[in-house]
């Protein structure tokens, strides 16, 4: 679980269920819309890629070694509800908790939008100082999997 979290591995499930896109999950980049391939689903996926995205898969971690994030935890994007936690762990390579969430706001999430934002979250009823993270902490471009 740990170099899963760490690497930026979304786990079916958890991070990723039948109600949540490619788009939402960060994982846009696998769905081949620029192609002519006809595929199932091409018509869903094109009506999504076109609209503002309700939500966006996000990494969190905290400096907080004392914190465990397990999922379920609140996450509070500038003071406000942003949504919850989907998994969590110790990321024993980067040395601080990690978490995976939905970031959600009604007229539209984008990487602009989750970057700018101060984020805290909710740990048994304690509200910890968190940073966001939309690449890997662990090897982000893929140099270590490809050596």
């Amino acid at each position: 679980e740990s170099l899963r979290l760490e690497k930026g591995y979304r786990a079916w499930g958890s991070d990723i269920t039948p109600n949540d896109s490619p788009f939402h999950a960060g994982l846009g980049w696998a769905v081949k819309l620029k192609s002519n391939q006809d595929f199932i689903g091409r018509q869903a996926s094109e009506k999504i890629a076109s609209m503002p995205l309700a939500k966006m898969l996000a990494g969190f971690t905290t400096e907080r070694e004392d914190i465990v994030l397990v999922g379920r935890e609140t996450i509070l994007r500038d003071g406000e509800f942003a949504g919850y936690l989907t998994s969590g762990g110790y990321g024993y390579t980067v040395g601080k908790p990690i978490g995976y969430g939905y970031v959600r706001y009604a007229l539209g999430v984008d990487p602009g939008f989750v970057r700018s934002g101060h984020y805290e979250l909710v740990v048994a009823k304690e509200v910890v100082k968190a940073k966001v993270h939309l690449e890997p902490l662990y090897d982000p471009s893929n140099a270590r999997v490809k050596s």
